[in-house]
């Protein structure tokens, strides 16, 4: 009963945020079960263009480190506001949704680059969190108990945070960057006086994410109609 409840409640989960957690367990599950290894995972340029090791662009996104108070920090973080983004503002625009992990995604790669970045996986994290938390202004958060303050001050907490914990903060300031890049190009330039829409999702994407859009104008024929009867339909 107790394994049926969980594979209910994990069906239950948006379809993005559910692929991505998983994926994220699994690597580091296979991690520690040295069924593969970090070195294998990681972001080079080298092996990546002159040795064809492409998947290199995906799991570095996907490793988090060793089991520790480090991976299930980021894991709840990871899990609660990719979530709450699916279900909230990205609601019914799955599409939209896949197309700012692209455009994140992409804009870290590059980045990553000049910085000589092994793992992005953290710094996709933060760029989810500042998105929600820009979008959420008037909400207030409580940080461990310890602090009470507006949600987009969340981002930086965390690097705060982070800070504490002996990290390197770059990881986080690329995600806020990142994070704030999209949040002014989807929610405050369209909004500007001369300013327009600039990430225009694909039509592919919503082709496969998005349910089709129904037409206004159709008229559905009688024997389409709900609620009636076969005998009517043939009379």
């Amino acid at each position: 009963m107790a394994q049926r409840g969980l594979a209910a409640e994990f069906w239950q989960v948006p379809a993005v945020t559910r692929a991505y957690t998983a994926a994220c367990v699994l690597t580091t599950a296979a991690v520690q079960l040295e069924l593969i290894t970090p070195f294998q995972l990681y972001f080079n340029p080298d092996l990546i263009f002159r040795k064809f090791q492409v998947w290199r662009l995906v799991t570095n996104f996907l490793f988090f480190g060793p089991l520790g108070f480090s991976f299930f920090f980021n894991m709840l973080f990871l899990y609660r506001y990719c979530r709450m983004l699916e279900e909230g503002s990205f609601r019914g625009r799955t599409a939209d949704f896949v197309f700012m992990f692209l455009f994140g995604g992409v804009l870290m790669t590059l980045f990553g680059l000049l910085a000589s970045l092994f793992f992005l996986g953290q710094a996709f994290t933060i760029m989810l969190v500042y998105v929600w938390s820009r979008r959420n202004p008037d909400l207030r958060m409580n940080f461990f108990g310890l602090l009470n303050f507006q949600a987009p001050f969340l981002p930086w907490v965390l690097m705060g945070f982070s800070l504490l914990l002996g990290n390197s903060v770059l990881v986080d300031l690329l995600g806020i960057a990142v994070g704030h890049i999209y949040y002014f190009l989807e929610d405050v330039f369209p909004n500007q006086p001369g300013g327009k829409k600039l990430l225009l999702t694909p039509s592919f994407l919503k082709l496969i994410f998005d349910d089709p859009e129904e037409d206004p104008n159709y008229r559905p024929l009688p024997e389409e109609q709900p609620g009636m009867d076969p005998v009517d339909r043939q009379q």
